[in-house]
């Protein structure tokens, strides 16, 4: 199938779920302008011949971070977009964060580290029956509180080791903190946005409807099989072995032996 007819898929598809619907006009970032097809009723609409080409650009950029076995971070918190968000993360093997952005996921990872290790503590003492030996039950209920919230926020990353070298953010003005941890610590990142968004905001913006759930869903699945296919392709640095040398050192002094 040629370049041509898979855009021209891709818009039909994304056109089918309502992916062209902006905000009303008076919600309009003036960043996303060039972006439009027009409006219709008050109402934004989106040039899909160019959201199409966004797409493809930030599947290329997905595609090959996975082919060089990069972190790609997925974030969506706002209610609509969480179990999508979520699902694709899981599906392309990627860490997430869909309930709340703790501030310094990225900018203080050690500090957040401290946390996943207490979590991963109370699993284990939970899962080997430690609690139930070591605790009265009032410290068991307080202690299953504890490791609840731990889960509701850091589950997602439990398995981030460093900072990730791309995140996915859907509705980059809902989530404004995790954008400007990115932007500290020039962290690229691909935007699922709306028109009331800031294109500038983000590396690679993708314009689309980020508030309809079908809209969302298309394109992170689109970005998905992208990272499947660079993971397909990733090959694993081998680090060969430093060879040993026999020849010694021209300065190399044999140590005597003590009495």
């Amino acid at each position: 199938m040629s370049t041509q007819t898979n855009n021209q898929s891709l818009i039909e598809r994304l056109f089918g779920v309502g992916a062209h619907f902006g905000f009303k006009k008076s919600r309009r970032h003036p960043s996303v302008t060039p972006f439009l097809f027009g409006t219709k009723e008050g109402n934004d609409i989106f040039n899909l011949e160019q959201t199409s080409d966004l797409i493809n650009s930030a599947k290329d950029v997905v595609k090959e971070a996975a082919m060089n076995g990069k972190t790609i971070l997925f974030v969506g918190t706002k209610t609509e977009v969480v179990e999508s968000v979520k699902a694709a993360a899981v599906k392309a093997e990627m860490p997430y964060v869909v309930n709340r952005w703790i501030g310094g996921m990225i900018t203080n990872l050690s500090e957040i580290k401290k946390r996943i290790f207490r979590m991963e503590e109370l699993v284990r003492e939970q899962e080997s029956g430690e609690l139930e030996r070591k605790y009265t039950k009032k410290e068991r209920l307080l202690l299953g509180r504890e490791l609840t919230k731990l889960n509701h926020n850091f589950f997602g990353i439990s398995k981030m080791t460093k900072t990730p070298d791309i995140m996915v953010v859907v509705d980059p003005r809902h989530d404004a903190i995790a954008i400007k941890e990115a932007q500290f610590m020039n962290v690229p990142v691909i935007g699922i946005m709306s028109s009331d968004c800031n294109v500038k905001d983000v590396t690679y913006p993708v314009l689309v409807n980020d508030a309809l759930q079908g809209s969302v869903k298309l394109v992170l699945e689109e970005l998905v099989a992208s990272i499947a296919e660079g993971k397909a392709a990733y090959v694993p640095k081998v680090v060969a072995p430093r060879p040993v040398s026999t020849t010694p050192r021209s300065d190399y002094r044999p140590r005597t032996p003590r009495a």
